[in-house]
């Protein structure tokens, strides 16, 4: 084959684009570290924030230097069929070669049609199979406490974090440390002769807190754990707990939070390594934790694709009440559903479809306190017609039929949303227990209160827009109503001032576009009493508008609450608490 006179250059124009893009995304990391020693905790939101866009905003950089340097405007197959080669050469032992893959796959299809889409113009099977894979190794520490001890292996372990800031005590942090471990591990009953310790060599950083995330290696297998460390006032460090539980450790990394800020200079080892102490987890979801969230699409797209391969169930009208803005579709045995924005509303829905793009665009930014689920968004996604029931493609072309088109045996949807599938909270209170039903609806009012504390006003409170997790937190996923809590004006219902006022069946008083009245809110709730009841029990305080007016105080302020990814009873300090007060109750 002849050697294309643009192929090399084509191919370097990519390499600087993703070169660039991941020097940003790293000095991004750094900047979290400073912030969190510092507390300047809207620097470090700020940034997070910002930080979603640097992928687009390369890839749009990258595509705009081949249109305007080299005059690329239609896909000379020849050409990328080299670039392609030149492009896999150049990853073979690159650090970050999966997320270049990735990239390049991005710059050619925000590039070309997708009938080019094929194996020989871009990655859609991996080059990188194929490579030795990174070794996990590399990013960890092991320590081993018979040469030193625990207490002074723990010391090293804390002062190799490099934090530019001191704890306040760590002797005694580190003696709430162990004597966590051995209360909580069966790993502890062995001598230290026969532990070691593997430390994962970068910290992560996520809104208010650091934590060291690693493994005891011991004769019984590994236990991981998660160390979170916190600022005070003063600006001095502490270690907040230990936590050891698998589910626990599976919240701290949920897609129902932010993503971390991590140094992830070998991404394939770091995920490698986080997947063996969290095996519930996919490939997808570790790598948007630690934000690499355009990686984490692919990795989706690539286990929807062996899904399709490997099972034959149908895609399907998603049961439940149907929404006014989305339809939605999942597989029986697919552990997502697919959310698409209707061509027309219903009800009283004024919202345009690019306002609601803008609203998930809003929660992907912004801090999810645990409470709001996560959302891939996809263009052009192409699935076999065969594999739609007739339901779902007649609901499809019935709902939003200028996001469709039709090539051979494929339907193409040009825009989607895919997100984790979870019970419907108003399904799962249809055939809970009541001691289970007690709990969602306090875990709701929970939700509610920790979106409200990150400035997130959920706006459609009906339970049908929370979900229940496999850990049963309540997790809020329709946000074609969702505002900034800052933006609401919520108000008393005024008291009516004549007899025909005080019967009339619509409000006799002017209602704005952001007024909300919290009296009302049980009406959104449920029409069964028992529900109803409990709930104005157990959070009485979100039907009073001083509530929302404080709340609001708090956000206008810059107050950013405190909201653990883990049970309060974990924490040092409460657990010093709880000790004190038995002390005292057995004098």
């Amino acid at each position: 084959m002849t050697d294309h006179p643009q192929a090399k250059l084509v191919t370097r124009i990519i390499r600087q684009g993703f070169k660039r893009h991941y020097s940003l995304f790293h000095k991004s990391t750094e900047q979290a570290k400073e912030f969190f020693e510092q507390g300047n905790w809207q620097a470090l939101q700020h940034i997070s924030e910002k930080r979603i866009s640097f992928y687009d905003q390369r890839v749009t950089e990258t595509v705009k230097r081949l249109r305007e340097q080299l005059g690329i405007d239609s896909c000379d197959e020849v050409l990328w069929a080299q670039v392609r080669i030149l492009y896999g050469q150049y990853l073979a032992f690159h650090p970050q070669a999966e997320l270049a893959e990735t990239y390049y796959n991005s710059v050619f299809s925000n590039l070309f049609h997708r009938r080019y889409y094929t194996n020989e113009n871009i990655f859609i099977e991996s080059a990188l199979a194929k490579r030795l894979p990174a070794q996990k190794e590399s990013v960890y520490s092991s320590y081993f406490p018979s040469i030193k001890g625990l207490k002074n292996t723990i010391t090293d372990i804390m002062k190799k974090m490099d934090f530019d800031a001191q704890f306040v005590d760590l002797d005694n942090n580190i003696k709430q440390i162990i004597n966590a471990f051995r209360r909580q591990s069966d790993h502890s009953g062995f001598e230290t002769h026969q532990l070691r310790f593997d430390i994962l060599k970068s910290v992560f950083y996520r809104n208010k807190a650091a934590y060291v995330v690693g493994r005891v290696v011991s004769p019984r297998g590994f236990q991981p754990f998660v160390v979170p460390i916190l600022s005070n006032r003063a600006g001095q460090l502490f270690m907040d707990a230990l936590i050891t539980d698998p589910d626990q450790l599976a919240i701290i990394f949920s897609f129902t939070r932010a993503y971390f800020f991590v140094d992830a200079q070998v991404p394939s080892a770091l995920v490698t390594f986080l997947r063996e102490l969290i095996p519930h987890k996919t490939l997808a979801e570790l790598y948007s934790s630690i934000g690499l969230y355009k990686q984490g699409k692919n990795e989706f797209y690539r286990e929807l694709l062996n899904h399709l391969h490997t099972h034959d169930d149908q895609f399907i009208v998603t049961p439940g009440i149907k929404g006014m803005v989305m339809t939605v579709f999942t597989m029986p045995n697919f552990p997502y559903v697919f959310k698409v924005i209707k061509d027309k509303f219903g009800g009283t829905k004024t919202l345009t479809r690019e306002g609601v793009k803008e609203r998930y665009l809003l929660v992907k930014r912004h801090d999810r306190v645990g409470r709001m689920a996560d959302t891939m968004e996809y263009s052009r996604v192409a699935l076999p017609i065969d594999r739609l029931t007739d339901e779902l493609l007649q609901e499809l072309k019935d709902t939003a039929p200028s996001l469709l088109e039709f090539d051979g045996d494929r339907v193409i949807i040009n825009h989607l949303y895919a997100q984790r599938k979870m019970i419907p909270l108003n399904l799962y209170i249809d055939d809970a227990e009541p001691e289970e039903i007690e709990a969602a609806i306090y875990d709701y009012g929970l939700a509610l209160k920790e979106m409200v504390s990150a400035n997130i006003f959920p706006g459609d409170m009906l339970l049908k827009n929370f979900g229940l997790t496999r850990h049963k937190r309540v997790v809020f996923y329709d946000y074609d109503e969702v505002q900034y809590l800052s933006d609401m004006n919520f108000r008393q219902i005024p008291e009516p001032m004549t007899p025909e006022q005080e019967m009339a069946s619509e409000p006799w008083y002017h209602v704005g576009p952001n007024d909300v009245f919290p009296e009302e809110f049980i009406t959104f709730l449920s029409t069964d009493p028992k529900i109803r009841r409990l709930f104005k029990q157990m959070h009485p305080e979100l039907f009073d508008v001083a509530y929302w007016h404080k709340a609001q105080e708090s956000v206008l302020h810059g107050d950013i609450e405190d909201v653990f990814p883990y049970p309060q009873d974990q924490r040092f300090i409460r657990q010093a608490q709880a000790d004190t007060k038995s002390q005292e109750a057995s004098k």
